[in-house]
């Protein structure tokens, strides 16, 4: 494959509408078949070390990451991938020093302001999943400004995961089916997996079909739990910065070269394939 890759997006709402709200056994079939993940979700891991190794302030490795968001984005979108999940800021994060913390705030809502124009331009859809409530006031009215500018979108979804944690999304969809148990408005026999995955973040898209990791750790560090339960994990070396569209199809190459057996066996993959 070419590592040049242009932003040009195509329109895939039919596709993301039939694959929403369908559980794994309806869509196995599709699934084994497969060949290009429709949803990835990277862990961006690795802004400060290259800063670091380069003797500059953590700070500058993290803009040094906004560049690598722009090129995973364009692969993406000239894939045809239905959805990309960014890991921008986990519930975690708050440990991290005040002044790393403060400075990523800022460059958040700088690059909201900055790339939203490019992202409607080329039909991307952006959602902002995870607990904003945190965020500061400025940085909030930010974020609806900017949903809600590509929202009639038709190309890409891309979400990017601000104050999230896999826990916490499975928590708070747990919490609104048990106000509704409470109220009346279902039993608790109602209370089924297809249930919660309606409550979750992105419940509206296909599940993450190919997970990627880089900077050299092998931990999903509390990521889309609930989504990524049959996903293909692809842990890379590469320092996030450095992470472009080569490095993308490598991680795509990987994906296809495996094969995804969702409890069955081999045999049964190779037969169901041949239908």
């Amino acid at each position: 494959m070419s590592s040049t890759v242009e932003f040009d997006p195509q329109s895939r709402s039919t596709e993301q509408d039939a694959c929403a709200q369908t559980s794994l056994p309806e869509v196995l079939p599709e699934l084994v078949k497969q060949s290009l993940p429709k949803h990835v979700a990277i862990i961006m891991d690795g802004n400060g070390r290259w800063a670091q190794t380069q003797g500059k302030p953590r700070v500058m490795g993290h803009k040094a990451g906004v560049k690598a968001v722009r090129r995973a984005v364009s692969a993406a979108s000239q894939l045809g991938i239905q959805s990309l999940t960014l890991f921008a800021f986990s519930s975690e994060n708050w440990r991290r020093p005040d002044k790393e913390v403060s400075l990523l705030m800022e460059l958040f809502f700088t690059v909201l302001q900055r790339e939203i124009k490019l992202l409607d331009k080329n039909q991307v859809r952006l959602n902002i999943i995870g607990d904003i409530s945190r965020f500061s006031a400025r940085l909030q009215k930010q974020i609806r400004a900017a949903e809600e500018k590509t929202a009639g979108n038709s190309g890409l979804i891309l979400n990017v995961a601000a104050n999230y944690g896999g826990r916490w999304d499975i928590l708070q969809a747990a919490q609104k089916l048990a106000e509704k148990v409470e109220n009346g408005e279902m039993t608790s026999s109602q209370f089924t997996e297809e249930a919660l995955s309606e409550h979750l973040c992105m419940q509206n898209q296909s599940e993450v079909d190919l997970m990627i990791r880089t900077g050299g750790d092998y931990r999903i560090s509390n990521f889309v739990l609930w989504q990524a339960a049959y996903a293909e994990l692809v842990f890379m070396d590469t320092l996030w910065p450095d992470f472009d569209e080569q490095a993308f199809h490598e991680a795509i190459a990987t994906f296809t070269s495996r094969q995804r057996r969702f409890g069955l066996t081999g045999s049964q993959i190779d037969e169901m394939r041949a239908l």
